[in-house]
């Protein structure tokens, strides 16, 4: 019991962590305020990126990351940890109902073929990569600087579940019998360190609302380019659901985290 007590507060870290940040990015004072009325200055979303920074802009997005949770205890910020937490503590307690649901379900079998988690995971290379080669035969810098972002922000990401799947090792739905018992997932998978073998949180989720979020944000001016980025980014989530490699807590964890470390670490807005 005392482990699985100590998973569920490691567990509502990581829920919060998005939130926390959120909070403490639209909190912090500028410094040189301005009127409502006069010129604002270039968006964050145009931030810098090349080839040459990606190391140095990696480096400063995990620090950004890890130190969100230090700064995230002032009084202002216990709305949108809240209403995170919420969120979590439901999920969570419909996890073992969700997940047997999907362990024996059939009726997503063709669903699951086209959306296999290779067909995801080529899909999601296959976005950056072919808006890059675009930007590069179009001489668009800001389609070369969007895949660039995309592919920062999700190994931000893959480097916070690499540490989340091997501290929490959670059992993946798939690993239990029909039959099984769904509730007790917590730290029983096994595997060797730093692989991510973990079921909390989706590797694909947490990918694919990077990948979107970067694009949505650059190009919100075009009013679909979010319904479509974040529409594609959720179907690869419950794709991970119907498939039995998640529960549905890990895939919210994954969205959560995408969104929260693009926006906020990546694109700094």
């Amino acid at each position: 019991m005392k482990i699985k007590t100590v998973g569920r507060l490691l567990l509502i870290w990581a829920f919060a962590l998005p939130s926390w940040m959120a909070a403490q990015t639209a909190s912090e004072p500028d410094a040189s305020p301005v009127p409502k009325d006069a010129a604002q200055p270039a968006s964050s979303a145009e931030r810098p990126v090349s080839w040459k920074q990606l190391i140095p802009n990696l480096a400063s997005d995990q620090k950004q990351i890890w130190r969100f949770p230090i700064r995230a205890h002032r009084d202002k910020h216990w709305v949108p940890a809240a209403a995170v937490l919420a969120v979590t503590a439901g999920l969570i307690a419909a996890d073992p109902h969700e997940g047997a649901y999907f362990r024996r379900a059939s009726a997503f079998d063709g669903f699951n073929h086209v959306f296999s988690g290779n067909a995801t995971g080529y899909g999601m290379i296959a976005a950056p990569v072919s808006l890059y080669a675009a930007g590069l035969i179009g001489k668009d810098s800001k389609m070369r600087g969007t895949a660039l972002l995309a592919g920062e922000a999700v190994v931000d990401s893959e480097i916070l579940t690499t540490v989340l799947k091997d501290s929490l090792r959670r059992l993946r739905p798939v690993a239990i019998p029909p039959q099984g018992n769904f509730s007790d997932t917590w730290f029983e998978s096994s595997g060797s360190v730093l692989r991510g073998n973990g079921s909390m949180p989706s590797g694909h989720t947490i990918a694919a609302f990077s990948i979107a979020t970067v694009f949505a944000r650059r190009y919100g001016n075009h009013r679909w380019v979010p319904f479509v980025a974040y529409g594609l980014a959720g179907v690869v989530g419950f794709s991970r659901m119907t498939l039995s490699a998640h529960f549905a807590s890990d895939v919210f964890m994954g969205a959560a985290l995408g969104y929260s470390i693009s926006r906020f670490a990546v694109l700094r807005q």
